[in-house]
């Protein structure tokens, strides 16, 4: 079995267990209070036997754990059809910590809020949540990214014409009354909860004698205080109501197909396993790589003889045209302008980003701003080349000009990190900071500033240095164990996890389904209205 398979298993493994949320016990509980758990109400409010497109799924893996951990973040945010219409699903999973807010649910939100904003999806909102998880409120209350950001969006997002529809189905209480309030529609079942202090609080703060429904039941909502606009007996017939509004929302298109009849892609999607290696020591044609992915007789590509450590083309996946920048990661020639003697050549280090292959994407990015198509970056770089002729050649330059021409795009942006991405060269193939509007990562992935082995020989060489400033010495045994738990250290924030942990990946996939799961991309993107010019501004030449 190849490394790529046994990432492959392992990451199905703990997706699965993700997917429980706070386990059978608290699934229990949902349903002993006659309700329904996060996934069980995505699955009869989106259309039968369309896709489900999760986001986040790993946010938080890993952390929180003298908290006993946050499966998810607690939340389950979704691209999935409803009504024929695509729509973004967020759903506090209330197995979860009662679906109280930790920082990373607000990041995980925010994003979410973030893609439908960018691709006018509308947002449907299934509320169950205790609010702030109250030991780290610090994280989760002040900051730009924190929970009032949430409520902030949901004002801009109004504004902005896109629709929102949010179901409270449990618990609503303190400032997390404020989103479903500030969205267009709002629901609310028989026996929820909905208000700013409950009744214990009430009663420290003000001496106030009063039940949960007198304060902020359905009942009340809906006949007193007028915050409800449906008021629904129980989460079937609420889900059964927001399925009916969707229809409402006349601004919002039905989902279309692709433009172009999509074509079978000219190898089985399943031999990625055999042409992929993480082993730097091996080398594989990225485009055998792309023969998996799109559609047979649609590729197109790009100068190819000229910077071949990128390879750029157009294709089509599942039928929708894209363009595709790549690392290569087999060793390429490379012919440089010669004297009298004629042209020289020499080699390209394979998943190196060369001056020439910088300059090629840069244009190649510009190209397709112009034709007005997504562009997808697919990583297995180590950055871009060092030494004295590749920054006498003006790489430092080669790459700003990428990196300008990728920042500045109209177009969608949809990263797929298969190997390493590394550095610069993560920024250059449209990296986290650079506003991708969906980041995909193959199981075994990696993402730092540089390779765990160069990062932990570079650590030691300061840690030692230090050590000897201070007249300690270290005998080998030791340099050994300390270099051992540098790398172990850094090889863990490396890993992709770790990354998608912290928000910085939207979405793990099986490597196998990488052709379904940017056919669904860019289903998603073909709702991305393209507005304005193209423009770099000021570029290095």
């Amino acid at each position: 079995m190849s490394d790529l398979h046994t990432a492959t298993a392992e990451f199905v493994e703990q997706a699965t267990l993700i997917r429980a949320g706070g386990g059978e016990r608290g699934i229990d509980r949902q349903h002993r209070h006659g309700r329904l758990t996060a996934r069980e109400r995505i699955d009869l409010l989106k259309d039968a036997d369309t896709w489900l497109f999760e986001l986040g799924l790993f946010a938080a893996y890993g952390m929180y754990s003298e908290y006993g951990g946050a499966p998810a973040a607690g939340v389950v945010t979704a691209i999935t059809v409803v009504q024929g219409r695509v729509c973004m699903v967020v759903a506090n999973d209330a197995t979860v910590k009662a679906g109280a807010f930790f920082p990373m649910t607000c990041k995980k939100i925010i994003r979410a809020q973030e893609i439908a904003r960018r691709a006018r999806l509308p947002l449907l909102y299934l509320v169950d949540s205790a609010g702030v998880f109250l030991p780290l409120q610090e994280d989760v209350f002040p900051d730009t990214d924190d929970f009032g950001r949430i409520f902030r969006n949901n004002a801009v997002i109004s504004a902005q014409g896109i629709g929102q529809i949010a179901a409270i189905m449990g618990n609503c209480v303190a400032g997390g009354g404020y989103l479903p309030v500030l969205c267009d529609t709002v629901l609310m079942t028989e026996g929820s909860g909905l208000y700013l202090a409950g009744p214990a609080l009430v009663k420290a703060a003000i001496g106030q004698e009063v039940d949960s429904e007198e304060l902020g039941g359905a009942e009340m909502h809906a006949s007193i205080s007028g915050t409800v606009d449906f008021h629904e007996p129980d989460d079937e017939a609420c889900l059964k109501r927001v399925r009916n509004l969707v229809l409402s929302d006349m601004g919002t298109e039905t989902v279309q197909g692709p433009p172009i009849e999509a074509a079978p892609s000219s190898r089985a999607s399943s031999d990625v396993y055999d042409i992929f290696t993480h082993d730097a020591a091996k080398q594989y044609d990225v485009n055998e790589l792309l023969s998996c992915v799109i559609d047979e007789g649609s590729w197109n590509e790009y100068r190819a003889a000229f910077g071949a450590s990128i390879v750029c083309g157009f294709a089509r996946i599942g039928g929708w045209p894209c363009g595709i920048v790549a690392n290569q990661r087999q060793l390429t020639e490379r012919v440089m302008p010669g004297g009298k003697t004629g042209p020289s050549k020499g080699a390209n280090m394979p998943a190196v980003i060369y001056v020439d292959s910088a300059d090629k994407a840069a244009r190649f990015i510009m190209d397709c701003n112009q034709k007005r198509i997504p562009i997808v970056f697919m990583h297995d770089t180590t950055g871009f080349m060092v030494g004295r002729d590749s920054e006498q050649e003006g790489i430092i330059r080669s790459g700003a000009k990428m990196v300008n021409a990728m920042s500045n795009c109209i177009v969608p942006k949809i990263s797929l990190i298969t190997g390493g991405s590394y550095g610069a060269g993560n920024y250059a193939m449209c990296g986290r900071a650079f506003d991708p509007f969906l980041t995909l990562a193959w199981p075994g992935s990696q993402c730092a500033v540089m390779g765990a082995g160069s990062a932990a020989s570079v650590l030691l060489q300061i840690d030692l240095a230090a050590r000897k400033r201070r007249g300690e010495e270290v005998d080998e045994d030791e340099r050994s164990a300390m270099l051992k738990a540098i790398t172990d250290s850094y090889s863990e924030q490396q890993d992709i996890r770790y990354g998608a942990a912290r928000g910085w990946v939207d979405r793990i996939i099986e490597p196998h389904r990488t052709r379904e799961e940017l056919t669904d991309a860019l289903q998603i993107a073909s709702t991305f209205p393209i507005e304005g010019e193209f423009r770099t501004g000021v570029l290095q030449t």
